[in-house]
């Protein structure tokens, strides 16, 4: 095998399957880059035997073949090499030669017969969005993803198709987040848990430009996203999803509006004075035309008072103050509802076309004065 790339190219292309190659395996192939120029185009491969990515990249073949490289080596290499035309060459006893410029590497490669290819899966039920679209309801929902295993469903998201409206749900046991989005069309009913870390590596590919599309395929057990020349292929969680609707309630005694920048602004000096590992909550002293924010720590304590807009009861809450950093840090609206029944009930963050909708759990705390 033989081919020649510009730089650039290449390294955009590994860079995007690397995202596929796993940090930790005791199977060396694993940690390769599947090179095959065997047919009219240079197709980069890597797979962990839960996500695959394939991508295709501009350059010329000069002889076909194939061969799996080792992804860091490989990556590492492109990356210091000088901004020019890129040769790599195979020969049969898999030694490969890396040449760019003046500078020449051998290294050597591992058999294309080993490596894992993607699995072969009919595409048959796919919605579109724009890469822009599903970049934002990524960036909107992963945090309140659980980072464990304890519960594996908790580690990914629900992807829900109902009609002409795509809904994306995620919960960590403390938090909900979800965000719904209006598709062009209509399409058949559909509900899939997709893994956290999945989406977290497509959210690094995605280029976010709204006249880009992904077409996103549904199967039993697969979800496939096609954009670009890059196809990514991954498992689903099996299981069987929260049911949601019954957490979320519509009942409320104290209705708040407030400016989002200076509610997030307030809590985030607040925790200037926590520990990280502490875990003092945010006291919400809610009042009929000020919140008065409080938080008390072994540092010292805080309180500032902002402006708001109060429908309904006086109330004093407690929360996680990552938490509703983490919800207001991803809403662009400037002013924002929240939603509150009592200080043991969770509270809602959600417009009025609940396009989006952040549900916290308050925490216990000791009044401070």
């Amino acid at each position: 095998m033989k081919i020649v790339c510009k730089k650039s190219d290449l390294l955009n292309g590994v860079n995007i399957v690397s995202k596929a190659v796993p940090n930790k395996t005791t199977m060396s192939i694993l940690e390769c880059i599947l090179i095959d120029a065997t047919e009219n185009k240079i197709k980069l491969t890597a797979n962990d035997n839960e996500i695959g990515i394939e991508t295709i990249v501009e350059g010329d073949i000069r002889e076909k073949g194939k061969i799996a490289l080792d992804a860091k080596i490989l990556f590492d290499i492109i990356r210091k090499l000088e901004d020019s035309d890129v040769s790599i060459e195979c020969d049969s006893s898999l030694k490969t030669f890396i040449n760019c410029e003046t500078a020449n590497y051998t290294i050597i490669g591992k058999p294309a017969d080993e490596f894992s290819y993607l699995p072969e899966i009919e595409r048959l039920d796919s919605v579109t969005v724009s890469q822009f679209t599903l970049k934002e309801i990524i960036r909107q929902t992963i945090f309140s993803i659980a980072d464990n295993d304890n519960n594996k469903i908790m580690t990914g998201e629900l992807f829900e198709v109902d009609g002409d409206v795509l809904k994306v749900i995620s919960l960590d046991g403390h938090r909900i987040s979800i965000r719904k989005i209006t598709l062009k069309e209509s399409f058949p009913k559909k509900k899939v848990i997709v893994p956290g870390k999945t989406l977290n590596e497509m959210s690094k590919i995605l280029s976010g430009e709204t006249d880009k599309e992904v077409k996103i395929f549904f199967t039993g057990k697969h979800i496939i996203f096609e954009f670009d020349s890059t196809v990514v292929i991954s498992r689903l969680i099996d299981g069987e999803y929260f049911k949601i609707e019954q957490m979320l309630s519509s009942d409320y005694e104290t209705k708040v509006t407030v400016n989002k920048k200076k509610l997030y602004d307030s809590i985030d000096r607040a925790t200037l004075l926590v520990k990280e590992g502490d875990k003092k909550p945010i006291i919400l002293n809610i009042e009929d035309e000020s919140i008065e924010l409080k938080i008390n720590s072994t540092v010292g304590s805080m309180n500032e008072k902002i402006d708001i807009s109060k429908q309904g009861k006086s109330i004093m809450i407690g929360f996680n103050p990552k938490f509703i950093m983490d919800a207001l840090k991803v809403i662009e609206d400037e002013k924002i509802d929240i939603y509150l029944v009592n200080p043991k009930a969770p509270c809602f963050i959600k417009n009025p076309e609940e396009s989006y909708i952040y549900m916290i759990l308050p925490v216990n705390f000791t009044t401070v004065g």
